[in-house]
């Protein structure tokens, strides 16, 4: 049997190895999971030459729909205010003093839309990684280990014991440009996942019931996703 690591640090590095029957399940469930919640609470790490992006709001996973308030961290506040977005579009409104946290209804103006980037930005590609991370249905769970998912470790995310996992190789989805790990509590719960981006040689990191989860409403003006 393969040793099961703890790691202080909490990365989850500890060896890679075949995923169990188990193991194979959770994964398998784990997207399905998010969307059986509806939504969850989530903080998008996201990495830039200028600093990174901290994302901290909700995903609504059958409306696919994502909504929070965006802080600079180690940059200037240039880029902070409310973001809201779907597989398509984003929708950004500036606010030098923006809150800690985003108003649980949008404001009704002051938004600027423009179209998801596909390419090239480690923000869009971190907001298309994030909104995928539900499925209405389980992927196949004997399909993920000859796919490349595989077992690398344990680790302790807030107080939630979980074990790591590597996805299926993810060159093909959107935004990013190698493996996607995932940090999967024992029922298949979804408590971090970490992904590389082709525009930026640090990773992508989120996680997952940070805060509150706040139903995600709508920009007023724009038509919901269903």
């Amino acid at each position: 049997m393969a040793a099961v690591v703890i790691l202080g640090n909490g990365d989850g590095h500890a060896g890679r190895r075949a995923l169990t029957p188990d193991e194979a399940d959770r994964l398998a469930i784990t997207r399905f999971r998010n969307y059986q919640a509806g939504g969850r609470a989530m903080t998008i790490s996201v990495p830039g030459t200028a600093g990174t992006l901290v994302i901290s709001g909700s995903i609504d996973y059958r409306g696919k729909r994502g909504y929070g308030v965006v802080h600079g961290t180690g940059r200037d506040t240039s880029s902070d205010g409310l973001i809201e977005w779907t597989s398509t579009t984003v929708l950004v409104r500036p606010m030098p003093d923006a809150p800690a946290t985003a108003p649980a209804a949008p404001p009704a103006s002051g938004w600027y839309g423009r179209p998801l980037r596909t390419a090239g930005s480690s923000l869009d590609s971190s907001l298309a990684i994030a909104l995928g991370l539900g499925s209405d249905r389980p992927d196949n769970a004997e399909l993920l280990p000859q796919n490349g998912a595989a077992w690398t470790g344990r680790a302790e995310v807030r107080g939630h014991q979980a074990d790591v996992m590597t996805g299926p190789d993810a060159r093909t989805k959107a935004g990013t440009s190698g493996t996607v790990r995932y940090w999967i509590g024992a029922d298949g719960t979804m408590y971090r996942v970490q992904a590389t981006v082709a525009s930026e040689p640090q990773p992508v990191v989120i996680d997952f019931d940070t805060h509150r989860y706040v139903p995600v409403r709508p920009v007023p003006g724009t038509t919901p996703t269903r």
